[in-house]
């Protein structure tokens, strides 16, 4: 049988005050109740913690040696509480994210930024990766929240989705399709394309389009950063196709950002969680913040 807490702490009042009836006062407690916390506190020890020859409660030589083991108890439980308490209420913990660089790079700063203005003492751990390594991220645990677009295979974990996102195509400001108000995937098809590196899902789904559209695509080169290919179209290598959510970062780039169809390619954005096992205050606060 193990001492609980509330007999730690009749055992350090009493041993401070040696008077039950101010340490069942300071404690909120009724005196036969402390009586009992103590002798059943001694009971657990094996012998008596308290001198009782005299009217004053004096500590026997083994319940002197106690108190300052009793005394560090309390305070390691104290600080371990209010440590696990200021993580319910968001004064303390961490948020650990992996998000593709596409959302990292464009959404993600203001998300971030309205974050750490509600919970100023939470630290946040990001990764920027590829969906690939993010989905890997997730299942390893060296994040316990993923933003990418929903994988084919979720192999443990939940897809909690809070966008939808729609291709664009990109292309230069002087280009002679700059001025049409949307391109259909066939006008691509037409020019040197820029495309996602082979292996990727944004290759996987341009490839698709390309497919689906019934034209041969002109590959001029491939890059394994969706910003990269915006600094190519910009210096006039070729067109491309990216995700509507990169369309600030394009436009910063000076590009022309158009809509795509033919067929429309579109791909739910959303959250990677494990899909058993709870999750931390932060993370639940940062999952209520995308869902918002």
């Amino acid at each position: 049988m193990s001492a609980t807490v509330k007999q730690l702490r009749a055992f350090v009042a009493v041993a401070h005050s040696r008077n039950l009836a101010e340490a069942s006062a300071q404690l909120h407690i009724s005196q036969p109740a402390l009586s009992v916390a103590i002798r059943n506190l001694e009971t657990i020890a094996g012998g008596p913690l308290f001198s009782r020859d005299s009217r004053q409660l004096t500590l026997t030589p083994e319940g002197r040696e106690f108190l300052g083991r009793a005394e560090q108890l309390l305070r390691s439980w104290d600080q371990s509480l209010e440590a696990i308490q200021q993580r319910f209420h968001l004064q303390r913990g961490q948020l650990t994210l992996a998000a593709i660089p596409a959302f990292a790079l464009n959404q993600l700063p203001a998300l971030l930024a309205n974050f750490h203005q509600a919970y100023p003492a939470i630290d946040i751990v990001l990764e920027d990766i590829v969906m690939e390594r993010v989905i890997q991220a997730v299942q390893e645990q060296r994040a316990e929240v993923g933003i990418s677009f929903r994988p084919d295979q979720l192999e443990g974990l939940d897809f909690l989705p809070f966008a939808r996102d729609r291709f664009i195509a990109v292309l230069p400001m002087d280009h002679a399709l700059a001025g049409r108000p949307s391109l259909r995937w066939s006008h691509l098809a037409a020019e040197p394309f820029i495309c996602m590196n082979r292996g990727s899902a944004v290759r996987r789904w341009t490839d698709q389009a390309f497919s689906q559209c019934g034209r041969p695509v002109r590959r001029l080169c491939e890059a394994n950063q969706l910003s990269t290919i915006g600094r190519l179209v910009k210096a006039g290598l070729g067109l491309s196709a990216v995700p509507s959510m990169c369309e600030n970062q394009m436009t910063e780039y000076g590009l022309k950002c158009l809509p795509l169809s033919a067929p429309v390619v579109a791909q739910e954005v959303g959250a990677l969680i494990k899909s058993h096992g709870a999750l931390s205050a932060p993370a639940k606060a940062f999952l209520a913040l995308l869902s918002d």
